[in-house]
């Protein structure tokens, strides 16, 4: 395996990448902090145009789970890797294995765990070649239900926040993505008697929510232009933009994807929309919550409790943004570095 090291600017701790000819691999791994414990971050398997495009996407990841886990009151860092290739690959063995080599090079700076592309299955895999991941099967398990979990509760924070009432019934959600994470969110939302529209490229996923919670099916380009309460993003990030946000018929954002503002300045753009944004990192956080019964030794029962506990953050993040003026990605920011800089008090 052929490892290097590279540059990244004051702001990340670490960046390297691996390559493994033998077994088709290659991968990229970033550390943008520690401060708070070691570096806690799922692999994503995907077909990248580049290695220059996967960077780009582990360093914005990577940022994100540091704030994702200050704002969760987590005693754990943030970081990320990525792996390039086609996530129906059937040789998952010498490539999680490979995988597994490399994360073992940093003895332990940073963790892995399941993300888009992976499975709790592939975490075993990468298991036999170091210790220094989570998400495994006898373990915390598959963290899907626990994030839509999550996400959900952002979605009722983020109706009383704007309609003064968390009660979902008869609202209109426009859900974007019916993978693992999208397909359990809408069994919640479908529960609390919401209205669903969705949308994914995968027909057979698509179809199942259709089925199981008599949801309307649109193309996956339409899901921009529905008329809707909320757009719940919960594909891949990027999905905020110049181009979508004119087009949103909506009055909330809240979903389960990462970095789903293609730029820092999409928030304003949301605000000046008069669109409220749940920002993803916050909403998202249930994924990580659950693997602390492997990372810190939590109850399961313990961590089911934080995550009702997003709720109650959004609520703060959007009390911060009322108070100061500002969109709420920027107080949701505002608010994580202020916990990096006072740390974690308890676990």
């Amino acid at each position: 395996m052929y490892i290097n090291e590279r540059q990244t600017g004051g702001e990340y701790e670490l960046l390297v990448t691996a390559s493994d000819p033998e077994a088709g691999y290659r991968g990229v791994i970033a550390v943008h902090s520690t401060r708070l414990g070691p570096a806690v971050g799922g692999a994503r398997l995907w077909r990248y145009a580049s290695e220059e495009e996967a960077v780009t996407d582990a360093l914005r990841l990577a940022r994100g789970m540091t704030y994702k886990n200050a704002l969760a009151g987590l005693a754990l860092g943030g970081g990320k890797s990525v792996i390039i290739g086609d996530g129906r690959t059937a040789d998952r063995e010498r490539i999680f294995r490979a995988h597994g080599r490399f994360v073992e090079s940093l003895g332990g700076r940073y963790i892995t765990a399941e993300d888009v592309g992976t499975s709790p299955a592939d975490m075993e895999i990468v298991r036999r070649e170091t210790n220094h991941v989570a998400g495994l099967l006898d373990r915390s398990g598959d963290p899907s239900p626990v994030t839509a979990r999550g996400v959900f509760r952002a979605v009722q924070a983020s109706a009383r926040a704007r309609w003064g009432t968390d009660d979902l019934a008869g609202r209109r959600v426009a859900l974007q993505g019916c993978g693992h994470v999208g397909y359990f969110l809408a069994r919640e939302l479908r529960a609390a008697g919401a209205e669903l529209i969705v949308a994914d490229t995968d027909e057979e996923r698509v179809g199942r929510v259709v089925e199981e919670c008599g949801a309307e099916r649109v193309a996956p380009e339409e899901i921009y232009f529905v008329e809707a309460d909320v757009f719940a993003p919960c594909a891949l990030g990027g999905v905020l933009n110049d181009r979508t946000i004119p087009a949103l018929r909506v009055e909330v954002v809240a979903g389960a994807a990462n970095n789903q503002l293609l730029e820092a300045r999409h928030g304003a753009a949301l605000e000046a929309a008069g669109i409220l944004y749940a920002p993803d990192y916050v909403a998202n956080a249930g994924g990580i919550i659950n693997g602390c019964i492997e990372l810190l030794g939590w109850e399961r029962g313990r961590a089911r409790r934080q995550v009702e506990e997003i709720y109650d953050t959004l609520l703060r993040v959007f009390e911060i943004a009322r108070r100061d003026g500002v969109p709420t990605s920027e107080a949701a920011d505002r608010l994580a570095e202020e916990r990096l800089r006072e740390g974690i008090k308890k676990q």
